[in-house]
């Protein structure tokens, strides 16, 4: 267990006991540290909830992932004003993201991957104007994704830290406990009595982030976090379509939104993500074509978006898009052209074929309707100058002229005719009948 005591260390400034056995809750003791700034007390068997109390105005760093820890996100931090990163991934914690949340100012890295939260994603997070890294993959959310986060930089901040304090790190305490000469000599302790407790020394703790990014978890550390920044929301319920706001991001290097339930198109806006490295769209129901602006991206390492309904020609292989292979587009039974297997020209590929009717169509129905009421007017005056005209020379086509005009004018001969015609025809039946 973590001692309660070293709630009694008015002066202790970090705490390293990272990757150790330790179990049962954390002490609400600690809470007493106000002076603390780095806390890591990650990848052990601690269990219980976050003690609401942890509300030091100091506070840079917290890292309490890989855990056991449960229950909802309390108003924990909420005072935090300092608080730079907060660690929270792999435990069990549920309930939805407090709304305090955008009222730390500070925060740069925001990880809550694999608990069991669950509603959608507060807008309130587009208020954090430092965040660099986001990762809420492997848990509930749903709804839509949020427009607004594209008010955030993403841009990757300095998140260093130069308290002095406790380092405890990957201990089985098999031997001696430190802590029990902790209680009685910390006072005079020094580096040479330490030898029996392993790492166990007064140093400046170090902060480590793991985030996925290339298909890969890397873990990230010293200077290299400085220029780290992405957003993963994978392996949640969103819906609806993709943001094109998200494109105006230009620092981002990740940006994961696969195995959700998202529609629509693939925003163009993405090619102006111009430091992204890796972009993994899969496993979701993205339909339409893959925008072509997207070969502009010079420093993209992974592309995927396999398992959606996309249509029509993959990108052209040129620059980074030369070096994607088949996986980046699997399947999309409607898309052809390299790396796939499937000429879009043999296999005529709906959408292309869709394309290429429709030009045909355009082509045959294309009328220039200005020169047709032109040829029109031109041709129907022409026609009555010449009726006109030989009306006037001849004088035996007059005399018809004017007896037809007579005849079709004249009522009484008009009906006279259509008289004459319907007795003829009386007549006629009468005598085939009989």
């Amino acid at each position: 267990m973590v001692p309660r005591w070293m709630g009694n260390m008015s002066n202790l400034g970090e705490i390293s006991m990272a990757e150790n056995q330790l179990e049962g809750p954390i002490p609400m003791e600690l809470c007493k540290l106000v002076g603390i700034t780095f806390l890591d007390l990650s990848e052990n068997n601690l269990s219980g909830s976050i003690p609401s109390c942890f509300n030091s105005s100091s506070i840079i760093h917290v890292h309490l992932n890989k855990n056991r820890l449960s229950g909802p996100i309390t108003s924990a931090f909420q005072n935090s004003s300092s608080l730079v990163t907060l660690n929270l991934r792999d435990n069990y914690l549920i309930g939805k993201i407090p709304d305090w949340i955008g009222s730390l100012s500070s925060l740069s890295i925001l990880l809550l991957k694999e608990n069991h939260l669950e509603g959608r994603i507060p807008n309130r997070l587009c208020l954090i104007q430092n965040l660099s890294m986001l990762d809420l993959s492997y848990n509930r959310f749903f709804g839509p994704i949020p427009h607004c986060l594209s008010n955030i930089s993403f841009k990757a901040t300095d998140r260093k830290s130069d308290s002095g304090g406790i380092s405890i790190f990957k201990n089985n305490f098999k031997k001696k406990s430190p802590f029990a000469y902790l209680e009685t000599n910390l006072a005079n302790i020094r580096d040479e009595e330490l030898d029996d407790f392993y790492s166990f020394q007064l140093v400046d703790a170090k902060q480590e982030v793991e985030f996925t990014t290339k298909g890969r978890t890397y873990c990230y550390e010293g200077d290299i976090l400085n220029y780290m920044s992405g957003i993963d929301l994978s392996c949640n319920r969103l819906v609806g379509e993709i943001p094109p706001e998200l494109g105006s991001i230009s620092n981002i290097h990740a940006l994961n939104l696969s195995h959700n339930n998202l529609t629509g198109l693939i925003p163009a806006t993405f090619s102006n993500m111009k430091q992204i490295e890796s972009l993994d769209l899969s496993y979701n129901n993205l339909n339409g074509k893959i925008p072509t602006q997207l070969t502009e991206l010079t420093f993209l390492e992974v592309f995927n978006v396999s398992h959606n309904n996309l249509s029509g020609a993959t990108p052209n292989r040129k620059a980074q898009f030369g070096t994607f292979d088949e996986s980046s587009y699997e399947g999309n039974p409607l898309l052809c052209g390299a790396p796939l297997h499937t000429d879009c020209i043999k296999t005529g590929s709906p959408s292309i074929m869709r394309e290429t009717n429709q030009l045909e169509e355009e082509g045959d129905s294309f009328v220039d309707m200005d020169a047709f009421y032109i040829t029109f007017a031109v041709a129907y005056i022409t026609v009555l100058l010449g009726i006109f005209t030989v009306l006037y020379i001849n004088p035996y086509w007059r005399c018809y002229w004017k007896f037809l005009r007579f005849f079709f004018i004249n009522p009484y001969w008009r009906w006279a005719w259509f008289k004459s015609i319907d007795t003829c025809y009386g007549f006629i039946v009468d005598l085939v009948v009989h």
